[in-house]
């Protein structure tokens, strides 16, 4: 068996799939499988994924097709198929670095152990800039949660066990809605688990136009439910007041966009969702202005 699966969730990106396709195929090692989890694409994915199939690439190439329901429902269809040690997620616009494979088991295979869900390292563009800061030269583990509390900036790939995810509960979905936190198992794993800290980059991702943050303002809209979901796990897991209202006026947001009339009752913090309730209307307000106009509604 091999040691890696890369599984790329995919929707509608035969344009850009290949990217993650052609960078498998110079890996220096093919300790991995691919996974390809298509998320209700009505472009030509499934034939291109066919045709590679096909080709001796050198490693095995896995295919399922699902209805669309968002990434955290095809992260759930990975988990649920996937057999190796461990997994990575490389997005459908995103691909490998040459040797990322190769680094990460050699980092697994001498540091690996029970007491770790995996390995955090860096993303940086096609040009090689690191995303956001780099890891802690002074430390060989961390948490994810750990690391941006130390001040730490920008998305970092992560690499876990794939026991660690299957032993969490799956991404809860909501009827009409399309999107729920990945990080919501990421934050159970780091209450017991480390990471062993890979400061090297291992993806190469180019943030696409639909990535940016009028989109997110248009996500808040359309997956209320889903972003009051996770708010409420970050503020059962707040360690500072600072953090816990910042996470409870973005919850009473949510909850007034879904027009939840139980959201006081359904809170973990009812007295910090009663004093956030004037900044929470603020926000809504907000959302729904910087939103005018870009309320489209396409499937993502």
């Amino acid at each position: 068996m091999k040691t890696l699966t890369v599984f790329t969730p995919a929707y509608n990106r035969a344009y850009s799939i290949h990217l993650c396709y052609e960078s498998l195929l110079r890996q220096t090692s093919k300790d991995f499988v691919w996974l390809v989890v298509d998320d209700g694409s009505t472009d030509n994915t499934k034939e291109l994924i066919s045709s590679w199939q096909k080709k001796n690439n050198g490693f095995e190439i896995k295919y399922i097709y699902k209805e669309n329901g968002g990434m955290h429902t095809a992260h759930n269809t990975a988990y649920e198929n996937i057999e190796t040690e461990l997994n990575v997620c490389i997005d459908s616009d995103d691909y490998l670095t040459d040797d990322a494979v190769e680094k990460i088991v050699d980092t697994w295979h001498k540091k690996g152990g029970e007491k770790y869900a995996g390995i955090i390292a860096l993303d940086c563009t096609k040009g090689g800039k690191i995303i956001g800061l780099p890891l802690e030269n002074d430390r060989e583990e961390t948490t994810l949660k750990g690391y941006y509390a130390r001040g730490g900036k920008g998305d970092k790939k992560l690499i876990y066990r794939t026991d660690v995810m299957k032993k969490y509960p799956p991404y809860p979905q909501f009827e009409g809605e399309k999107y729920v936190s990945i990080a919501y198992k990421y934050y159970l794993a780091d209450e017991e688990y480390q990471l062993i800290i890979l400061n090297e980059p291992v993806c190469v991702v180019e943030y696409m136009e639909d990535g940016s943050s009028t989109n997110m303002y248009k996500q808040y809209l359309k997956n209320p439910k889903g972003f009051a979901f996770i708010r409420k796990v970050d503020m059962e897991k707040a360690e500072n007041l600072k953090e816990l209202f910042r996470c409870t006026i973005h919850y009473v947001s949510s909850s007034l966009i879904s027009k939840n009339k139980k959201f006081i009752a359904e809170s973990p913090r009812k007295i910090a969702t009663i004093l956030s309730i004037p900044a929470g209307a603020l926000l809504t307000f907000f959302i729904k202005k910087k939103s005018k106009g870009f309320m489209k509604v396409t499937k993502d």
